[in-house]
């Protein structure tokens, strides 16, 4: 999520009419952030529409709450999007909601607040949680897990060819002294890195990890999707922004298989009318930012947003 008090939404004016509202639509934001989507799709949305927004970061929550104080037509939740069909289901809307919107990924606000810990550009708490109230923080993690995790996680989630090293150079430094803040971390990796990209932290790779790690940030994305062809009306379109690879591959299979529909091998005696169709359908092809917007918000850069609607 890209979003601050003052700026848009990466891709905001394109994720909003990719959404195809109506003034009586049932939408839902699961990453509602500081609220910028909400408002688009709020301005939108007549007396009769309703708007479901949801966000681990209990800190988006309470400010959801204080910039809609009396926005009946907004229902916010403290939850992750993994918990898409259970809150549906308890706002009696499984099956009838219209547009469904993801936007994945670390939010400005978060970014840019020392005190949470996601950025190695700041010295801070070496937290990374989006939600505070629970699971480990990156440093209790990094203080007891296992060498070999460590390494695992940031390969996998990072793609760190360095990852070994520096998962030996973390159990290392712990021995000493414990790792508490984005500055030691970052030095840590500066220094475990024996090859230095032109223009490019070498922290950048393991922060995203770990963040990644703690968070349950892919294992969520592939729990939410599972769960949206339950939750959308006949015709209802799913909105997902990526900010990674790791991300779009996960989308970009979902709605690969949701759209494919029975797959048979070659001879098989079955005809064509028996074979039950694939339930969505990619519209369009993958957006990206601008050369403007990319003038505008350097981190649009690595975003990419694609858009299925589920069939009648």
């Amino acid at each position: 999520m890209t979003t601050t008090a003052l700026h848009k939404p990466v891709l905001f004016e394109e994720a909003i009419e990719a959404m195809n509202i109506r003034h009586d639509s049932c939408c839902v934001d699961g990453t509602f952030g500081r609220g910028g989507h909400s408002a688009a799709i709020l301005n939108r949305l007549g007396k009769g529409g309703c708007l479901v927004a949801l966000d681990k970061d209990e800190q988006a929550i309470t400010y959801g709450k204080e910039k809609f104080p009396h926005e009946s037509r907004l229902h916010l939740y403290h939850s992750s999007f993994s918990r898409l069909r259970d809150i549906a289901e308890q706002e009696g809307i499984c099956g009838k909601v219209d547009a469904i919107l993801l936007d994945l990924g670390v939010s400005s606000p978060q970014l840019d607040d020392a005190g949470r810990g996601f950025s190695f550009q700041q010295e801070g708490p070496l937290d990374m949680r989006m939600d505070r109230t629970a699971g480990m923080s990156a440093a209790q993690w990094l203080a007891t897990a296992e060498e070999g995790e460590i390494a695992r996680v940031l390969w996998e989630y990072g793609e760190e060819r360095f990852s070994r090293r520096i998962a030996r150079a973390v159990a290392e430094q712990r021995a000493l002294e414990p790792l508490n803040t984005t500055k030691q971390l970052a030095e840590l990796i500066f220094r475990a890195s024996p090859v230095k990209e032109r223009h490019k932290h070498p922290a950048t790779r393991s922060f995203q990890a770990i963040r990644i790690h703690i968070n349950r940030e892919l294992d969520d994305l592939k729990e939410g999707l599972e769960q949206v062809v339950d939750v959308l009306a006949p015709g209802g379109r799913l909105v997902v922004i990526s900010f990674h690879s790791l991300e779009d591959r996960i989308v970009k299979r979902f709605m690969r298989d949701k759209s494919r529909g029975d797959v048979l091998p070659k001879g098989v005696p079955v005809m064509e009318k028996q074979l039950i169709p694939g339930i969505l359908k990619v519209i369009g092809k993958p957006v990206r930012a601008d050369e403007k917007e990319l003038q505008d918000n350097p981190r649009a850069r690595s975003a990419i947003m694609r858009v299925a609607e589920k069939q009648a």
